[in-house]
């Protein structure tokens, strides 16, 4: 019992910290937060500021393509971090699959760029 407290306390510590961290910002956002009541609070995508143009304007999927294409490239590099904090022991082996992983990368980057998917007309 005791060990399973050992192995636990740390996460039990980060998640009443967090939650601490967290309603204290709420409290001191309360107290000290200014408070609007104008007419702009009342509009739809509220920000303070008001609407140019029609809220239902269609969001052209050119933008969701370069999202996506953004998430997919930043993750395919977060793998290169943990490659490259055990790089020395992988020797020459981990370096030719990482670098067969980069070439990968680099061909569907040039592969999109061919396609002009991050072009914006």
């Amino acid at each position: 019992m005791l060990d399973m407290f050992e192995k636990l306390f740390p996460i039990l510590f980060l998640v009443v910290v967090a939650g601490g961290i967290a309603l204290v910002m709420l409290i001191v956002s309360r107290i000290l937060g200014k408070r609007s009541r104008g007419e702009a609070r009342n509009e739809p995508y509220e920000s303070g500021m008001p609407i140019k143009g029609d809220t239902k304007e269609r969001i052209p999927v050119k933008f969701y393509m370069v999202a996506i294409l953004f998430i997919i490239f930043d993750i395919e590099v977060i793998f290169l971090f943990p490659w490259a904090m055990v790089s020395d022991r992988l020797g020459l082996f981990g370096f030719i699959e990482m670098l067969v992983f980069v070439v990968i990368l680099m061909v569907g980057y040039f592969y999109i760029l061919g396609k002009g998917a991050l072009k914006w007309d």
